[in-house]
């Protein structure tokens, strides 16, 4: 399944994953995430960081780690 980088940040922000949480796992400043999640038809539009799927796949990982952890302490109470 494809999926763009706009959508893959989308679903990361959902699980509260912010633009400077993404920015700082690729060492770039927030600006440069937010130009790549505008449309590619937009002036300001620029490429998304090369290899990002790795990387936002790294983030998601770790954020359900985290809530899987939190789940578990939950479960225990």
């Amino acid at each position: 399944m494809t999926m763009d980088f706009k959508t893959a940040t989308d679903r990361l922000s959902a699980a509260k994953i912010t633009a400077d949480d993404i920015a700082e796992a690729f060492g770039v400043v927030r600006n440069t995430i937010a130009r790549a999640r505008l449309d590619s038809s937009s002036p300001a539009y620029r490429s998304p960081p090369e290899n990002w799927q790795p990387v936002l796949a790294r983030l998601a990982r770790e954020r359900s780690e985290q809530l899987r952890s939190l789940a578990e302490r939950l479960e225990t109470m």
